[in-house]
């Protein structure tokens, strides 16, 4: 028998099977709201409620945009320079590289990367509207921007040897990679040793 009420332990078990939140963690959010002004639960249901129907995806970009909304203006304003794309793998990366208030060409959002044991190929991936964009807006360069991992490395490969096949004439770039700062030779990773050697610098 259960010494919390239906209702408030729904709550903890959705909370729980959200990315990164853990049972206590959950527990705690449910408290949170619980013990706050119903109005406080009231607008995170209706924020919930209308995620899907207030969120689309650019037809072009594959970036988040409002509903209402028929191109990302990401790519529609005239800040941005539509010959140079950088390719992502999630609409999430788009809100990263913004951060830096350093990029000002367009994005291309794959939705994810090749990866076989997920049953994820390249016909799942934004990789032929990626080929008639190169096309369309006469792009000069394309910046690989997938994560340092093994099947970010496959999909950028992927790419490339398209890009050839297909006889694109194109400027292939990738971002720079290395060390971050305070990482130990012995803990870092493979990828990122092997892009630490191939980026180095002359002192």
């Amino acid at each position: 028998m259960s010494v919390l009420p239906k209702a408030l332990l729904k709550l903890i078990e959705e909370l729980g099977s959200l990315p990164g939140v853990g049972p206590r963690t959950a527990e705690r959010y449910a408290y949170h709201l619980l013990r706050s002004d119903k109005h406080v639960a009231d607008r995170l249901s209706n924020a919930i409620s209308n995620l899907h129907s207030g969120v689309a995806l650019c037809p072009k970009t594959f970036a988040l945009i409002d509903a209402s909304e028929e191109l990302s203006p990401l790519y529609t304003s005239s800040d941005r320079n539509k010959k140079l794309v950088a390719v992502v793998e999630d609409p999430l990366d788009v809100v990263a590289l913004e951060r830096t208030n350093q990029f000002k060409g367009t994005y291309h959002v794959l939705g994810g990367v090749i990866s076989p044991i997920d049953g994820i190929g390249p016909e799942q991936l934004h990789i032929q509207e990626l080929l008639q964009r190169i096309g369309d807006d006469a792009v000069q360069e394309v910046i690989l921007a997938m994560n340092a991992s093994v099947e970010g490395e496959s999909t950028a490969l992927f790419l490339q040897k398209q890009f050839e096949e297909q006889g694109i004439s194109v400027r292939v770039s990738r971002l720079a990679r290395g060390l971050p700062m305070g990482v130990d030779l012995e803990y870092a990773d493979q990828i990122t040793l092997s892009h630490a050697l191939e980026g180095r610098q002359t002192l």
